[in-house]
């Protein structure tokens, strides 16, 4: 009788159900995607900002088919990551893409946002990508500037009320290489960041040492929604002048090796 009641049901739900959508149909108006992942390490720009320790990630976007579209990002921090504040970055994201010559073209900004953080945490960059594709080939150039602001200040050898002003530029590069007929997206990155060459008001730096280059190099794996990455990612701090950022730029923050030290990163990524 149970087994029959729920069949009913079913088909009950089955006759109610909307039905599918029909290919021709336009797009929506709107979409919603976002996507949920642990990392073994969060790299910004090749710079540790989990301490060298996993971190759980997420986030969601809102797309109107105009190419307008809004998102929010957060991840778990530690050590230099914290920017004298709690474990959360929390970004806020705005933009637009469109289709330009043979490529897609997104400009947009990020509010970089360390909830209940130090005073003067939070700085806004704005940034442009372009990228085009041939055959399983993409490539993205990517142009990243801050203004200055208080959070980008040099407070090294400046009193607190007269602290130089920073702005922060971020170039970069990626490749992304499909392997015909196989789920592995071979990826390289490149980027050269140029900023402030001390220290800002909570003993962090956007662009630490001032000048620096950050590289990767990895694979993606993509089954269904799921994909797992291995990088290797890596920068050009020397050891010396890492050691110039000590404490606050080693792991634990006690003098135990750099944040910036090459590793590898492994992900786990669900999209939805």
């Amino acid at each position: 009788m149970r087994l029959m009641t729920s069949l009913a049901g079913l088909g009950l739900l089955a006759a109610a159900a909307p039905a599918l959508a029909d290919p021709t149909d336009p797009p929506p108006a709107i979409t919603v995607t976002g996507n949920i992942a642990i990392v073994s390490d969060y790299r910004l720009r090749g710079v540790s900002q989990s301490d060298t320790k996993p971190a759980i990630q997420g986030g969601i976007t809102v797309a109107h088919k105009s190419g307008i579209y809004v998102g929010i990002w957060g991840s778990n921090l530690a050590g230099w990551g914290t920017f004298g504040g709690p474990n959360l970055e929390l970004d806020g994201i705005v933009g637009f893409k469109h289709q330009l010559f043979k490529g897609t073209a997104d400009v947009g900004l990020t509010w970089y946002n360390y909830p209940g953080g130090a005073t003067l945490t939070d700085y806004v960059e704005f940034y442009g990508k372009y990228s085009g594709t041939k055959g399983p080939v993409t490539l993205t150039g990517s142009v990243y500037y801050a203004p200055p602001q208080r959070a980008l200040a040099n407070y090294s050898n400046t009193p607190f009320s007269r602290q130089q002003l920073y702005d922060n530029l971020y170039l970069a590069s990626d490749a992304a290489v499909g392997i015909p007929k196989t789920p592995f997206t071979l990826k390289g990155h490149l980027g050269y960041s140029v900023g402030n060459p001390g220290l800002g008001p909570n003993g962090t730096s956007v662009a630490p040492t001032g000048k620096y280059w950050d590289y990767g190099i990895g694979s993606d794996v993509t089954w269904r929604n799921l994909t797992f990455n291995i990088s290797y990612v890596g920068t050009d701090i020397s050891a010396a002048d890492a050691a110039r950022l000590a404490p606050q730029f080693t792991r634990g923050q006690n003098g135990r090796g750099s944040i910036s030290n090459g590793t590898a990163v492994l992900s786990l990524t669900a999209a939805f």
